[in-house]
């Protein structure tokens, strides 16, 4: 998609904004990007979708300066996502949102020194030992009648407050995740999540690199999407520069990827079990997972980060075997799947842990950006590979998988279930793959042209987009991802309000969200 941005003045933003939301139902905000614009200042790129009709529409704010600071009307009232996201564009940017209760930083240490993402940011030499000191309040902003910043602190805890950390090294939270978690007894009462113990710039060093450095990095996001996320990237840049595929290519990356989302599901079901203490069905699942990365591996040489997409096509052609140990891997997974549910799925300890709990209602789940299983748990048709087709998905058939039970049991079973039609897609495909080219051969320096693009992609837990600004240059201007576990952890405060601390562990699970992919 090549943005044609949408242009507001600054007193009207917000009003606008709203407008958007309620009268045009552009209900789900897809990402914020921040960025340097240059001469132009400071601002900020909103993707907006309208879930009726799934246009997707984007819109540019310059921030306004006041002083030494810059400042944007928040959109936290009016899409619940934009919560995380404007504190990750003011950790990185220093932009400031009007009226937001809780400016702190959301990666970054509390004492960090700039805003990295700026054009003229120079980084400082060493690094601190020291613990990191975290305020106990968060900062609101607003601006007076005469135009002059004010500020006020908003206390984030009550003197009588119990403070659990669910983290940063938990097995539970997949990763290093913190979860500050209130709690009154056993039950929660509110959860503020801490990011960036992981970060590790990826999106300011590709503004170094050229296009086909900058490609090796999606792939250690998140190993389980490591392929879409890979083809998010070169999808921008293709899109961007006009390339055309051959039907080959695009059969072949069909199939790559749906052989990923069946290793990342088949993880999932394992995980979730594992974390329920069901030690069977996670070696269950592992062991028909390794069959799936067996068939990966033949042909891209790698089981977890397998480098394989490459701008203008495929690293390298198929292996000869490939067909026949697919088509041999779908007959031995289909049996396997009733089988997940036998020893796991179906148990009444797992409905006693799953059902009803984790409860998000359609209406938040758009409003938090909820994508992939998470959101169509709650019956919002939101697979990105039906409602934004790429690849074949628009030439085969099968089924979106939505469920209406809103909790952690119905993202249990959107999984199992998305094997199926993975299987379906694959079975329609690997008997007919086109002969052709697998490289549309490209100039050994790689140039974009001008201009604004976002391309998404279905993952294994959500949407994964890539917003891409080029100024006609080798390396991108700006690069921003569109990661999938960042609006799942935005709602765990809200989908947990009132459970008991146990149910926090078993909702992640759920969730399925990755911690290299959020910090990035």
């Amino acid at each position: 998609m090549k943005l044609d941005n949408i242009i507001f003045d600054f007193d009207k933003f917000a009003s606008e904004m709203a407008n958007l939301k309620e009268k045009k139902h552009f209900d789900y905000l897809v990402t914020i990007v921040g960025e340097d614009f240059g001469e132009e200042g400071l601002g900020c790129i909103y993707i907006l979708e309208n879930t009726g009709t799934n246009e997707r529409v984007s819109v540019k704010m310059i921030a306004k300066q006041v002083g030494e600071d810059y400042v944007i009307p928040t959109t936290y009232y009016i899409w619940k996502c934009a919560d995380l996201l404007e504190r990750e564009v003011y950790d990185f940017f220093g932009i400031k949102f009007l009226g937001h209760p809780d400016m702190r930083r959301l990666y970054l240490r509390s004492d960090f020194e700039g805003y990295p993402f700026r054009k003229d940011y120079k980084a400082k030499e060493g690094y601190s030992l020291e613990d990191d000191v975290e305020p106990d309040y968060g900062m609101e902003y607003s601006l007076t009648e005469n135009g002059r910043l004010t500020a006020k602190q908003n206390k984030l805890f009550a003197n009588d407050d119990y403070v659990v950390n669910i983290g940063p090294q938990h097995p539970s939270t997949h990763g290093v995740l913190r979860l500050q978690t209130i709690v009154d007894g056993e039950t929660i009462k509110k959860i503020y999540p801490h990011l960036g113990y992981i970060h590790r710039g990826i999106e300011k060093m590709c503004e170094e690199y050229t296009y086909p450095q900058t490609l090796a990095l999606t792939d250690r996001l998140n190993y389980l999407s490591a392929m879409m996320h890979r083809h998010a990237l070169v999808g921008v840049i293709e899109e961007a520069m006009g390339i055309e595929l051959s039907d080959r290519i695009k059969y072949i990356r069909t199939i790559m990827d749906e052989l990923q989302r069946i290793d990342g599901h088949l993880l999932y079901l394992g995980c979730c079990a594992q974390d329920l203490g069901a030690l069977t069905a996670f070696l269950y699942c592992m062991r028909d997972r390794e069959h799936v990365l067996n068939a990966m591996e033949e042909t891209t040489g790698g089981r977890l980060i397998q480098n394989y997409y490459r701008i203008g096509g495929l690293q390298d052609d198929i292996d000869p075997n490939f067909v026949g140990n697919v088509k041999k891997l779908c007959a031995c997974l289909k049996p396997m799947i009733q089988e997940y549910m036998d020893v796991f799925g179906d148990n009444v300890i797992t409905h006693q842990r799953f059902d009803n709990v984790g409860f998000m209602d359609k209406e938040n789940v758009i409003s938090y950006g909820l994508s992939g299983a998470s959101g169509r748990a709650s019956n919002w048709k939101n697979d990105v590979r039906k409602n934004h087709p790429y690849d074949m998905y628009d030439k085969v058939e099968w089924d979106q998988v939505t469920w209406d039970t809103c909790d952690s049991m119905g993202r249990y079973m959107i999984r199992i279930n998305e094997i199926k039609q993975s299987i379906r897609i694959i079975e329609q495909l690997i008997d007919n793959i086109p002969e052709g080219e697998f490289y549309i051969k490209q100039k050994p320096i790689i140039k974009v042209p001008e201009g604004q693009w976002y391309f998404s992609v279905e993952g294994t837990s959500g949407e994964f987009g890539v917003y891409l600004d080029s100024r006609g240059d080798k390396s991108p201007y700006r690069l921003k991802l569109r990661p999938m576990g960042l609006t799942l952890i935005a709602a765990m405060d809200e989908m947990l309000r009132g459970y008991k601390i146990a149910d926090l562990i078993t909702t992640g699970a759920a969730l399925d969200f990755v911690i290299p992919d959020i910090d990035r």
